[in-house]
């Protein structure tokens, strides 16, 4: 029963555990290899994990990345 609910869990949260596993690394990658500084003086991975997890928690909230 615990199992089913962990995975539940996992599944509500999806859009937010990709924006912080894929979106935030792919973000820091593309500016580096852009060569883009980010703003307010953070690293690009910085950056990635403050704009990945937003954008998913968005998409969680409307239930849709579109």
């Amino acid at each position: 029963m615990k199992l089913m609910q962990g995975i539940r869990f996992l599944g509500e949260w999806g859009a937010v555990l990709f924006g912080v596993g894929f979106l935030a690394p792919l973000i820091a990658q593309s500016m580096d290899a852009l060569e883009v500084s980010a703003p307010f003086g953070l690293s690009t991975l910085a950056f990635g994990l403050v704009v990945g997890p937003t954008a998913g928690l968005v998409a969680k909230l409307r239930g849709s990345w579109v």
